[in-house]
């Protein structure tokens, strides 16, 4: 499952890939405790698609994604507007790294 694939389902689609994917991951860590699970990966895989899932989901609620469709992806030249340059700040100078004075330099 990928994150792009999840963008492009309803906010009910995801909740329901949600749930089943916890219930999944419930019957894994069970089988795993019995001993009956040969591929303990499965678990991290799970728990990667859900991570994802959740991503999509905080991403919708604080509206830094919105469900993009693939024709708003391709970009038109002739409709980037012009930015003016802003100001650069500069940047803070930085500071050496504190070492320790080897046993030779005390004496």
């Amino acid at each position: 499952m990928k994150v792009d694939e999840l963008r492009m389902l309803e906010v009910d689609e995801l909740g329901g890939r949600m749930r089943t994917a916890r219930r999944e991951l419930y019957e894994l860590r069970f089988k795993h405790a019995v001993g009956q699970l040969e591929n303990s990966s499965q678990i991290a895989k799970v728990r990667h698609d859900i991570a994802r899932i959740m991503t999509v989901l905080h991403e919708r609620d604080f509206g830094i994604l919105a469900s993009v469709s693939p024709d708003a992806l391709e970009p038109d030249a002739s409709a980037q507007p012009e930015v003016e340059s802003a100001p650069v700040a500069e940047e803070a100078p930085v500071k050496p790294k504190r070492t320790r004075k080897k046993a030779e330099d005390k004496s």
